[in-house]
């Protein structure tokens, strides 16, 4: 057949959620490193930039008036409101990556991943577990970045998104950030065969 006839295999669409301090981004990021034709979705956030973070680049840093217009014409593919601050992913990115052949890595919150796994039904989903409560709070006191009220938000919320993991195809508890890895780029290196 003609290769200008042929038609283009649509891209895989990744979904992963943990919980804040589980070390999702550090696993995400080395999808990226592993398997460079994987893209990272940047989602969008109505919350303040931390320090180091690039506008395009982490975030769409946008203002909630905007964001509440993007709900009200219905261009996001999910979206939430964590922790006070809104945070979500536009339809129009995810299609088009999809439409183009490129695999999408979206790091969403549980709340997001629910609605992508009913839009986007053949979408891998992964969720990352810290290995107890107790160590997701350390991590959380190491970085330095939260205050005791924000810590135990976050405390709060881990407990009912670890509640909602068999919602995931696979479960990767980060106890050991090397076996974990293994584990995670396993789902990956399998899907993409």
């Amino acid at each position: 057949m003609n290769s200008l006839h042929q038609e283009r295999k649509r891209g895989d669409i990744f979904v992963v959620s943990a919980p804040s301090g589980a070390g999702k981004s550090t696993l995400c990021m080395k999808v990226l490193e592993t398997f460079p034709d994987i893209s990272f979705s940047v989602s969008h956030t109505t919350r303040p930039p931390r320090l180091g973070e690039q506008h395009g680049v982490d975030y769409y840093f946008i203002s909630v008036d905007e964001f509440r217009e993007r709900i009200k014409n219905n261009l996001w593919a999910e979206w939430a409101e964590v922790h006070g601050n809104y945070y979500g992913t536009s339809c129009e990115e995810i299609e088009d990556n999809l439409n183009h052949g490129r695999h999408l890595l979206l790091d969403i919150d549980v709340q997001g991943a629910e609605q992508i796994m009913r839009a986007f039904p053949e979408a891998v989903t992964i969720f990352v577990m810290p290995p107890s409560i107790e160590i997701l709070e350390q991590r959380l006191r190491k970085r330095g970045t939260d205050s005791d009220d924000t810590i135990a938000k976050r405390l709060e919320n881990a407990a009912g998104e670890i509640a909602r993991k068999d919602l995931y195809q696979h479960v990767i508890v980060n106890d050991n950030l090397e076996q974990a890895q293994k584990d995670f780029l396993e789902i990956f290196s399998i899907t993409l065969k």
